[in-house]
C-alpha cells in the first residue's frame, strides 16, 4: 500500500513525484522515461525559468538528471484502470494490480476523442488493457481503435488470439501483417449493442464485433476513473487540485489551459502538498 500513486510523467508528474520524493512519502509513479511527447516534439522553449531556450529534448534531458539524482523509480506501464476503495485506491496497469492511499492524476491531455458507445459498454466488450482481457476474447471478432504505433504489439497479441481483428489507426502507416487483420485508417463511428458489444460502424457500414479495444497513450480521465468530474473533456479540480473524488487529485494540461509547462510543473507541485493534507 502505497502513500501516493502518480499517474503521467509530464512536468506536473515530475514535480509531484520530486516532491514526493523530498517529503519521504512511500510513492508509485507511472509513466514513460521519454517523460512526455509533448516536450520531446517541442522545438524551443522559452519561458520556462531556469531553462533559457531550450529544446524539449534538452528539457527532457534535464528533468531526467534530476530524478535519477534524486532516486526516484520509474513504474513504465500504462495505467488502464482506477478503482475508488473507500480509503485508498486500486489500479490496474498491464495486467498488474496496485494499491495507494491517494492519486494525482498528471495524465495530460487525451485529443482522440470518445465515440458513441464507448463509455456505455466500458467492462462489456469495451476494454482498455490488451493483457488483461485479451484471452476473453479467443476465436472472436474484435476492433482495436490505436492511436499509437508503440502499442501495436499488443494488437500483434490480440490477434494471435482472435478469429478476426479490424484496426482502425489515427496515424497513416501500419507495419503489422497477418491474415486475420484488417486495417483502416481513421476512426470508428459507433459502437452498437444491446447487454454487450455486437458491432462496430465507420464510413464503410457495419460489421459484428465481439469486443473493442482502445489502445490509446493515455486515457480519457472520466473513463480512467469513472465518477470523476469532468468538463469539456478536463478534470474539475479546486484551488488545491482536489476533483470531486477524496482523495484524487489532478494536476497539468488535463485540468484545462493554458497548457504551459510552467502552470503544470505548479499544479503536481500544490496537488502533492494537498496529498500531505489529506494523508493526515
Amino acid at each position: 500500500m502505497y502513500d501516493v500513486m502518480i499517474i503521467g510523467s509530464g512536468p506536473a508528474g515530475v514535480s509531484a513525484a520530486l516532491t514526493a520524493k523530498a517529503r519521504n512519502l512511500d510513492l508509485i509513479w507511472f509513466g514513460s522515461r521519454n517523460l512526455s511527447r509533448k516536450i520531446t516534439r517541442a522545438e524551443k522553449i522559452v519561458n520556462y525559468p531556469g531553462l533559457t531556450a531550450v529544446s524539449g529534448n534538452e528539457m527532457k534531458d534535464a528533468f531526467l538528471r534530476q530524478i535519477e539524482a534524486s532516486g526516484i523509480t520509474l513504474t513504465e506501464a500504462r495505467v488502464d484502470s482506477v478503482y475508488p476503495m473507500g480509503e485508498s485506491f486500486m489500479a490496474s496497469a498491464e495486467g498488474q494490480i496496485y494499491e495507494a492511499r491517494s492519486v494525482i492524476l498528471a495524465v495530460g491531455m487525451e485529443t482522440a476523442k470518445v465515440i458513441p458507445g464507448e463509455e456505455e459498454f466500458l467492462g462489456r466488450g469495451v476494454s482498455y488493457c490488451a493483457t488483461c482481457d485479451g484471452n476473453l476474447y479467443r476465436g472472436k471478432r474484435l476492433a482495436v481503435v490505436c492511436t499509437d504505433p508503440e502499442l501495436e504489439d499488443e494488437i500483434a497479441f490480440l490477434a494471435s488470439l482472435a478469429s478476426h481483428v479490424t484496426v482502425y489507426t489515427t496515424y497513416k502507416t501500419f507495419s503489422l501483417e497477418a491474415e486475420n487483420l484488417s486495417w483502416k485508417n481513421g476512426y470508428p463511428l459507433e459502437i452498437g449493442g444491446t447487454d454487450r458489444v455486437e458491432s462496430v460502424t465507420d464510413r464503410d457500414g457495419t460489421e459484428a464485433a465481439d469486443g473493442v479495444f482502445f489502445l490509446k497513450a493515455s486515457i480519457s480521465p472520466g473513463i480512467l476513473l469513472r465518477g470523476l468530474e469532468t468538463e469539456n473533456g478536463h478534470i474539475v479540480v479546486k484551488r488545491d487540485q482536489s476533483t470531486s473524488v477524496a482523495g484524487c487529485f489532478a494536476a497539468g494540461d488535463c485540468t484545462g489551459r493554458p497548457y504551459q509547462y510552467a502552470k503544470a510543473v505548479g499544479e503536481g507541485n500544490v496537488a502533492l502538498h494537498s496529498v500531505l493534507n489529506y494523508l493526515k
